[in-house]
C-alpha cells in the first residue's frame, strides 16, 4: 500500500506537469476567463488543487490548521502556482516514503472545515487527496480543449508508459 501511494503522488506530479504543458499555450487572460468551472477559471481551479492537497497533507501530518479558505487564492502568479503544485506532490511522495508501512492502516482525527471533529482512515484520506486532484484536472483538461489548447494525455496508463521506447 505504501508503494502504491508513493507512486500515486508521483503520478499526480507528472499529470499536473503534462497538463501545464497544454495550459502554457494559453494566455493568462484565457486561464483566468470564467469558463463555468466550479472555481470559475483554470487558474483558480489549479490553485484549489494545491490548497486541498496542502490541507490534506497537513491533516495527515497531524497539523490541524487549514492553509486558507477554499475560495481564497494562494498564488496569483501562474509560474509560481505551477511550481508550488509540482513541488507539493513531490514533497508528498517524499514524506509518504518516510512513513512506516503500518501507518497507512491507521486513522487520523482532525477538525473538518465545518468545525466538527472528523475521523478518516489514512488510506481513504490519501485516496481522496489523489482523486480530488484527478477530478479537477479533468475539468481543466476539458477547458483546455474548449480553448483549442492541446489535449493532454494524462491518464494513469500514459504515466506507466512514459518511459517506453
Amino acid at each position: 500500500m505504501k508503494t502504491y501511494f508513493i507512486e500515486q503522488a508521483d503520478y499526480q506530479r507528472w499529470a499536473s506537469a503534462e497538463l501545464f504543458n497544454s495550459l502554457d499555450t494559453l494566455s493568462d487572460e484565457q486561464r483566468r476567463a470564467h469558463l463555468g468551472l466550479f472555481f470559475q477559471d483554470i487558474h483558480h481551479t489549479v490553485d484549489h488543487i494545491l490548497m486541498v492537497t496542502r490541507n490534506w497533507q497537513a491533516r495527515l501530518q497531524g497539523k490541524f490548521e487549514q492553509t486558507a479558505t477554499y475560495d481564497a487564492l494562494l498564488y496569483t502568479d501562474w509560474a509560481e502556482l505551477k511550481t508550488a503544485l509540482l513541488n507539493e506532490f513531490a514533497e508528498l511522495g517524499t514524506w509518504l516514503n518516510t512513513q512506516p508501512p503500518q501507518w497507512f492502516n491507521t486513522t487520523i482525527e482532525y477538525p473538518g472545515s465545518d468545525g466538527k471533529t472528523r475521523r478518516t482512515s489514512v488510506r481513504d484520506s490519501l485516496i481522496h487527496l489523489m482523486t480530488h486532484a484527478v477530478h479537477h484536472r479533468g475539468q481543466v483538461s476539458a477547458a483546455c480543449t474548449r480553448l483549442n489548447a492541446p489535449s493532454p494525455k494524462i491518464d494513469f496508463v500514459f504515466y506507466l508508459r512514459r518511459n517506453e521506447k
